[in-house]
């Protein structure tokens, strides 16, 4: 797939794509959660397209390792009010839920894109994407939250996030959404431990089916803490860059990342470096 279409705006892939987040909850696990500060997130959310993000994903339920559900009122109040400014500059806007009433609400607001970690998990949620023309990503959870890293099993992890996500882009083009409107993503850390992680990303370009996008979200986690001898989250940045290289490499067409000016300059030489090869 040559490119894709995220609402009003089409992106080719001929290049990868970053997604700045901006995260509104009280909680997040990479410590930049912003809840409530609506002059603060508009100010980060303005500092991530100015550093280069192609896309921003506004975020406002935690979906950290442990997390307690927000109810669709508290995601509402945080969201709306960032959204709705950040919508007005005219910029393409992701929102995180898996809530269908979150999701309608975003839509009319100027969301194109809707980003569920429970790839329409809930009944009433593909109903909601279908009647529009934002974008979907589809990701990959076992389990929910709460408790998706006390045990995390897998017979073939590959195969299982594969077939999982062939099952749910099958169920969106089953209810009429074109294919140039999905992507797909493993969700690293999403009831994985390190090995299953690694496995993913070892082997990203095999996790889409149809062929379609892969968005990978390494940024900050657990993982590279791991990788990196208990590196705390402020100190992942090299880290978070290093994964998103891997990824691309890998086949990763979209990234999530914290850093956006970090992960565009890095970009930048990996460009340079295969514009050579092909000349």
């Amino acid at each position: 797939m040559k490119s894709f279409r995220c609402g009003s705006y089409r992106f080719s892939l001929d290049r990868p794509l970053i997604v700045g987040v901006v995260n509104l909850t009280p909680d997040s696990f990479s410590g930049d959660g912003l809840a409530g500060k609506h002059a603060a997130a508009v100010a980060h959310a303005r500092r991530q397209w100015e550093e280069g993000a192609d896309i921003l994903d506004l975020g406002a339920e935690s979906s950290r390792p442990g997390a307690m559900p927000a109810t669709v009122g508290e995601e509402l109040d945080r969201l709306l009010p960032v959204l709705e400014t950040v919508c007005s500059w005219g910029v393409p806007v992701s929102v995180d839920t898996c809530k269908p009433e979150v999701m309608a609400r975003a839509l009319s607001a100027g969301a194109s894109l809707i980003n569920d970690i429970t790839a329409l998990g809930h009944p009433d949620a593909l109903g909601i994407v279908s009647d529009s023309d934002c974008a979907i990503c589809l990701m990959h959870m076992q389990g929910e939250p709460r408790t998706m890293q006390a045990h995390p099993c897998y017979g073939d992890v590959l195969s299982e996030v594969s077939s999982f996500l062939g099952r749910r882009v099958e169920a969106c083009v089953a209810a009429g959404v074109d294919e140039d409107r999905l992507l797909v993503d493993p969700g690293f850390g999403f009831g994985k431990t390190l090995q299953h992680n690694l496995a993913l990303l070892r082997s990203l370009g095999r996790v889409a089916p149809r062929g379609l996008p892969i968005l990978a979200g390494l940024s900050r986690k657990s993982m590279l803490g791991a990788l990196t001898g208990g590196r705390p989250v402020a100190e992942r940045q090299a880290a978070s860059v290093a994964a998103a290289l891997l990824a691309v490499q890998r086949g990763a067409h979209l990234l999530r990342v914290h850093d956006v000016a970090a992960t565009k300059d890095a970009l930048a030489v990996l460009a340079a470096l295969n514009e050579g090869e092909t000349q």
